[in-house]
C-alpha cells in the first residue's frame, strides 16, 4: 500500500467507491459527470472517470440506481442516476459497515502509530 513514501489513497477508495457513489446520490440525481466533480470537491480528487462510470453502470444493473434520460442545455440528453428504495438500504447499510470500520482502524492508529499523540 506504500508508492513513493505515500500511502496509495487509491486503493482506498477502490474499496469505498460503491458507497461514496451512493452518497453523492442520496440527496440529488447526478449525471456522470456531475457525480465525478462532487466525488472531487469533496476531496476525492484521485478518482477516475472510467471508475465512477462503471461503478453507476454496475449500481444501476444491481438495482441500486435508477436512471433516466433527460435533455441537456449543452449537448446531447444526459444520462441521470438516483437513489432506488435498495440503494437508499444499501447507503444505511453500507455507512453503519463504514463507521464501525473506520473508527475500528481510526483507534488503532491513533494507539499504535509513530508520532502519535496521547
Amino acid at each position: 500500500m506504500r508508492h513513493s513514501g505515500r500511502v496509495d489513497t487509491s486503493q482506498m477508495l477502490r474499496g469505498a467507491l460503491d458507497l461514496v457513489v451512493l452518497a453523492v446520490l442520496a440527496d440529488d440525481d447526478g449525471y456522470g459527470y456531475d457525480v465525478l466533480r462532487r466525488l472531487r470537491d469533496a476531496g476525492l480528487s484521485e478518482v477516475g472517470d472510467a471508475s465512477v462510470y462503471g461503478t453507476l453502470r454496475r449500481l444501476s444493473k444491481a438495482g441500486l440506481l435508477l436512471s433516466y434520460t433527460a435533455p441537456s442545455d449543452e449537448g446531447p440528453d444526459r444520462r441521470y442516476y438516483g437513489l432506488t428504495s435498495a440503494g437508499r438500504d444499501e447507503l444505511r447499510l453500507g455507512a453503519k459497515t463504514w463507521w464501525a470500520f473506520s473508527s475500528a482502524v481510526d483507534h488503532l492508529i491513533r494507539d499504535h502509530a509513530p508520532g502519535r499523540t496521547p
